[in-house]
């Protein structure tokens, strides 16, 4: 899995020089997240250096070590055009395909074997992957190192539970036994990597899909894993049908590809929110299966009030960095699985299922949508302008709101609803909060108004 851990550490005045180890880009990242990063490779290392001092190692195993090495590399160089693009699209904690190597390499080998086998097939990915879309040296390095140890973790669990030999997959007892390894190398390569997200992200804190990935993010880890089993079976009877792995692995690459990608498209550049159109599919389905639950929901539209003053007054440039920080102001006061969008320009929208509002209007959506106000009213936002470094603050936001079946029994009624409410908070001053009557007939927005 990769880590975003940091930003480059750029020379103040000459060009860096890999080798110079006060330049080294770790070192701009704060002590908090270069001590557990340091002490992961230091510990990966001295296991190396302490497995690789307790004997020799048969000429079956070596041959196993070259066999996963070449096909470890030789899968980098098939679907090195796909690995590119599917990190670079990635928002989340990535799971690594070769996996299927690296785990095999556990299965089979001796620690210090499986090591070299990760070492090699990360620093060939390094050359024809990472460099290429620019991950600092850092994160490929901790990358490495928390795969080392989660060989030597499956490894661990193999020799204690396991009668030392590689697994032939005979028995109950040895499945049982694999899917053990499987589960101790999952649980430590993700967890190493959750730890380093958590340590080095800014406010708000990450959210769990953020920190381990999502749901299908982590079965595809273990389909991974799974497949590197059999793949330790195959090369421990007939060596040479192991290459038949590389079909189904390929065919891996591909469908996750297509899904990040669609998880692109449906994304605001800008905000890393959902956009108009994605937002309103997700939405109507919401609305769709609250209404056969009888269910509730509420919807806030909220739109930035004199923003257009933000990019005469400093350039789009600091528009678009106050948008991302309202973006994630918003996100932050709702719950994880509210739906949040950018409907366009400076207005957001949140759909919250099952909340409701009370018949006084000051009742739980009230509170959720003050919340988010006060919160941007406070935010002050470092933006860099053809003049230098500046703050900006003083921003507002109108919010209006309305809720599901009161306002209507579909998405637009009730998104009409909120948008009149909106703009009776922009009658009202702005910088309010206005939730629709009951009694409110809903009024199309005109085109254009504001």
């Amino acid at each position: 899995m990769a880590t975003e851990l940091g930003e480059h550490m750029q020379s103040e005045s000459s060009p860096a020089r890999p080798w110079r180890l006060t330049r080294w880009a770790v070192w701009a990242l704060p002590p908090r997240v270069v001590t557990p990063i340091l002490l992961v490779e230091l510990t990966a290392l001295g296991l190396f250096a302490l497995d690789a001092s307790q004997g020799s190692f048969t000429q079956s195993a070596l041959f196993s070590t070259l066999i996963l090495c070449v096909l470890g590399v030789v899968h980098t160089e098939i679907a090195v055009g796909l690995e590119r693009l599917r990190r670079q699209v990635a928002d989340t904690p990535h799971g690594d395909l070769s996996s299927v190597w690296t785990f095999a390499g556990a299965v089979l080998l001796p620690p210090a074997l499986a090591t070299v086998v990760v070492v090699v097939i990360f620093t060939h990915q390094w050359f024809r992957v990472w460099r290429s879309i620019q991950v600092p040296v850092y994160r490929h390095t901790f990358s490495t190192a928390t795969v080392v140890l989660a060989c030597h973790a499956a490894s661990a669990v193999l020799n204690y539970a396991g009668d030392g030999r590689p697994p032939d997959f005979g028995s109950a007892k040895e499945l049982l036994v694999v899917t053990l390894a499987i589960l101790a190398y999952a649980t430590v390569n993700t967890g190493l990597v959750a730890a380093a997200i958590a340590l080095s992200a800014a406010p708000p804190k990450p959210s769990p899909a953020q920190l381990i990935g999502h749901w299908d993010d982590n079965m595809l880890e273990l389909a991974t894993l799974c497949l590197g089993a059999l793949a330790a079976l195959t090369l421990g009877t007939k060596p040479w049908l192991v290459v038949l792995v590389m079909a189904p692995l390929l065919v891996l690459h591909r469908a996750v590809l297509v899904r990040q990608l669609e998880e692109v498209a449906s994304t605001d550049s800008k905000t890393g929110l959902l956009n108009a159109a994605a937002w309103h599919t997700r939405a109507a389905k919401e609305l769709r299966r609250a209404q056969r639950g009888r269910n509730t929901a509420a919807v806030l539209i909220m739109d930035l009030d004199h923003f257009k003053s933000v990019n005469d007054d400093h350039g789009h440039l600091a528009g678009d960095e106050v948008l991302s920080a309202v973006a994630a102001a918003v996100r932050g006061e709702v719950r994880e699985h509210d739906l949040v969008g950018r409907f366009g320009g400076e207005e957001f929208v949140v759909l919250l299922p099952e909340l409701g509002r009370e018949l006084n209007g000051n009742g739980e959506l009230h509170a959720i949508a003050e919340r988010i106000r006060h919160r941007i009213s406070t935010l002050s936002v470092a933006v860099s302008t053809p003049n230098g470094s500046l703050s900006i603050a003083g921003l507002s936001v109108s919010v209006g709101g309305a809720t599901f079946p009161e306002h209507g029994n579909g998405l637009e009624p009730v998104l009409e609803a909120a948008d009149s409410a909106l703009y009776a908070a922009k009658r009202d001053g702005r910088n309010a909060v206005r939730i629709a009557e009951f009694s409110q007939v809903p009024r199309p927005r005109s085109p254009g108004r504001r």
